[in-house]
């Protein structure tokens, strides 16, 4: 039988025995309902209402109407409450007996008939309750024993569902789990034998089929595999980067020629050996295994390695490797692979730029300054007059020339950064003297724009840890951006704060902002936003960013189109 047919038939008779039982127990609870209620109307009222009369005859009186009329009511309503056989007779002799009561009050005799009257009549609805009670009883028994029947097969029927119905499913599967891991183990001649003809005799057939030809696949690929395995070592080795790979306990599992000759050892040596144990004795192993931990500032830098009898520099890329397993939805981490990557040449590039501009900015230097000296000279009242026009000229020889010395100081600048021979000293240092050294030397700067520089410095600031003439420059070179991106007659906010232990500079303008599209590259080397005035290097924030950074520092921008910009840095006090 089917396993859905099986599930039918069970679920669909308890489901049946259910409705039974709830039927049978609803009539039950509503004839023993109904015996009860009739008790209750039939006979009860009747014994109130004898029980008032009897106190209403002990207390008639004579002339005393109110009782009578109590008497009365009651008399009314037991003659509209007969229920029982005889108990008509008795009320209508005990009306009888009322009238001529009700004719001489203090006849005693035709009160103790009254009296007789009313006790026939309670003995009456007495014995009707008696007999009442007997019945409902026997049909409270008989709706015990009914539902206890019909209980008593829903729940042999619910037993035997638990008991068969779980392990005819359960069983089954649990065999074939067991099969798939032999499966998933690689034991492909695994097969399961189911022998009914339910949905698991159809799964059964299915999966002996599926093992089969895995079987067959397994058996006839592993000379494809093997080739496969040895196209893809060949084609680690003859790639130009030295390449390592781990898996996720950390063994080595192959490394390429270019990664052998860097490290010095021998493939035999290294390949399923824990790399931590390679570490231990090997300097350049610890480096390339050696993760970058989390609170390291993201700032790369090449290694050194001297292979190939020369220093060469690497850029180390460390690839973790995630595989999705088939049929599985988690991805899990089989390992990772190493990739240094030469870059040699471009860095001997770089130094040969470096070097070029250096000495080209030192050399331009010299003539720089001397036109600036023959200028003062020509300026001078004693070397001579001069007219408008040659005053006009000598103004704006003046101002390129001092755009040029601007721009060699740059270069300057960048190339003892990029060799690293820039001298900083740090020490103890003011934030507020520092804020009041930027702001005097860009007050003529703002003056002609008329823009206002306030300095909001918080409270009994901390002194930070800095070279106070490069943070003067960083802070003046932020200033000296924003006074020429801001509008006329505004004002720039300098603000300085103290947040994690550190002094956080903030110049905040007003000016035009800038495009989200540029706002991570505006500290990069010789870049500048498009679109604006073309009036510098793009050398500024590049070398501020170098500055603060070289003093363990951050800097940063916050800015919105159109809503003006935050250029920031912290220092640690």
């Amino acid at each position: 039988m089917r396993i859905k047919t099986k599930l039918n038939l069970g679920v669909g008779l308890l489901f049946l025995m259910i409705i039974i039982l709830s039927l049978v127990s609803a009539y039950s609870v509503f004839l023993i309902k109904q015996d009860t209620e009739n008790i209750l109307k039939s006979n009860y009222n009747t014994l109130e209402y004898s029980r008032n009369m009897i106190s209403a005859l002990d207390g008639i009186k004579l002339g005393s109407k109110e009782t009578i009329q109590n008497f009365e009511e009651n008399l009314e309503k037991q003659t509209h409450n007969i229920t029982e056989p005889g108990e008509k007779q008795a009320t209508e002799k005990l009306k009888e007996s009322f009238a001529l009561l009700a004719k001489n009050n203090a006849d005693e005799a035709v009160k103790a008939q009254i009296r007789q009257d009313i006790f026939a009549i309670m003995k009456l609805n007495l014995d009707a309750i008696k007999q009442k009670s007997d019945i409902a009883k026997k049909t409270a028994e008989t709706s015990n024993f009914s539902i206890a029947i019909v209980g008593t097969l829903c729940f042999l029927i619910a037993f035997n569902l638990l008991v068969n119905l779980p392990n005819n499913i359960a069983n089954p599967i649990r065999e074939l789990t067991l099969s798939i891991k032999e499966i998933a183990n690689k034991n492909y001649s695994e097969r399961v034998h189911f022998t009914s003809h339910s949905e698991f005799g159809d799964l059964a057939k299915s999966f002996n089929t599926m093992a089969q030809k895995l079987e067959e696949y397994h058996n006839s690929n592993l000379y494809k595999l093997f080739f496969e395995k040895k196209r893809l070592e060949t084609l680690i080795n003859n790639m130009n980067d030295p390449i390592i790979g781990l898996d996720n306990e950390g063994i080595v599992l192959f490394a390429n020629d270019e990664a052998l000759k860097i490290i010095g050892l021998k493939s035999e040596n290294i390949i399923n050996t824990q790399a931590s144990e390679l570490a231990v004795t090997n300097d350049l192993i610890r480096s390339l295994i050696l993760k970058e931990s989390e609170n390291e500032i993201p700032k790369k830098q090449p290694l050194k390695i001297f292979a190939n009898g020369k220093e060469s520099y690497f850029e180390k890329e460390i690839l973790n490797i995630t595989i999705t397993p088939t049929g599985e939805e988690k991805e899990i981490n089989i390992g990772d692979v190493i990739i240094l990557r030469n870059i040699t040449l471009f860095k001997e590039l770089d130094f040969a730029k470096t070097n070029f501009i250096a000495t080209v900015s030192h050399e331009l230097k010299t003539p720089i300054a001397s036109i600036k000296l023959s200028l003062q000279l020509l300026e001078n009242a004693q070397t001579g007059g001069m007219n408008d026009d040659q005053k006009q000229l000598v103004e704006s020889i003046k101002e390129d020339s001092q755009r040029l010395l601007k721009i060699t100081g740059e270069l300057l600048n960048l190339s003892q950064l990029e060799t690293g021979n820039i001298q900083l000293n740090i020490e103890k240092s003011n934030p507020n003297t520092i804020a009041n050294y930027a702001v005097e030397a860009v007050k003529v700067q703002a003056d002609q724009k008329q823009i206002q520089l306030i300095i909001d410095a918080d409270e009994n600031l901390k002194d930070v840890k800095a070279d106070s003439e490069k943070t003067g420059w960083v802070l003046i070179n932020y200033l000296s951006n924003s006074i020429r991106y801001s509008p006329e007659k505004s004002t720039i906010h300098i603000k300085l704060k103290e947040e994690n232990n550190q002094i956080v500079f903030q110049v905040i303008d007003t000016g035009k902002g800038i495009d989200p599209r540029y706002k991570d590259k505006v500290f990069d080397k010789y870049f500048q936003i498009p679109g604006s005035p073309k009036s510098g290097t793009g050398l500024g924030l590049a070398i501020s960013k170098e500055f603060i950074e070289a003093q363990n520092g951050t800097v940063g921008v916050e800015s919105n189109l159109g809503l003006g910009s935050t250029f920031w840095f912290a220092l640690n006090v």
